[in-house]
């Protein structure tokens, strides 16, 4: 069991999440911002991805040299947040796979409804990363996973950029074998659910909407 929670504190990661959180940072420069840090936290996240031997050429002999085999890699964003993390993460791992899962949260219940799941063929060959800005009340998280889970993944990883102790017990206690990958662990929930101090609604931040 893994109950892993890494917090991601490089310098670089922890600037450019400052200036997110900020009011008036305007949507462009924060959809850039999280394009920014979902590439420094990929580096993170796949530290651990397994490495096979493959033979190269360079200018002046023949080698054998690791690489990852980034197809074995699906990036699982959250609809619709976590699209906001995706294109960073492909450009770290250009080959990786994508798998889709659309949620929402309903506003008086919180709990997670489903409405879109696709993921790859094959998936017990793949290692999975869930793709999400904010673990809040953590249920979106669990029902994605459990979803998630019913294609039989190598392994799976989540990550976002914050979260707070309700959702890293509500994540752990439903998945404690999925490690939990974030910049950030905030104060607490508020009474709508929200993330404090947070940095607001990150999809409505992302996408220019409220």
């Amino acid at each position: 069991m893994s109950r892993e929670v890494h917090v991601i504190e490089h310098p670089m990661v922890q600037h450019k999440l400052s200036l997110m959180r900020e009011k008036e940072r305007s949507t462009n420069s924060f959809r850039r911002l999280v394009h920014e840090v979902a590439m420094l936290m990929a580096y993170e996240v796949t530290r651990e991805m397994p490495m096979h031997e493959v033979e190269i050429e360079t200018p002046l002999e023949k080698m054998m040299s690791r690489q990852i085999d980034g197809k074995k890699i699906v990036f699982v964003p959250i609809l619709r947040a976590g699209v906001g993390l995706l294109d960073g993460m492909l450009d770290v791992v250009p080959g990786a796979r994508v798998g889709h899962i659309g949620l929402y949260r309903d506003p008086k219940t919180l709990v997670a409804v489903e409405y879109y799941f696709k993921m790859p063929s094959a998936m017990d060959e793949r290692d999975a990363i869930v793709l999400d800005p904010m673990l809040a009340t953590g249920n979106s998280a669990v029902a994605a996973i459990d979803r998630l889970k019913e294609t039989s993944p190598r392994s799976i990883r989540f990550v976002c950029l914050i979260t707070c102790p309700e959702g890293v017990k509500t994540l752990q206690d439903a998945h404690p074998d999925v490690p939990i990958y974030t910049a950030s662990i905030d104060r607490g929930l508020d009474d709508h659910g929200y993330i404090r101090p947070g940095l607001g609604d990150a999809g409505d931040r992302i996408f220019g909407t409220k």
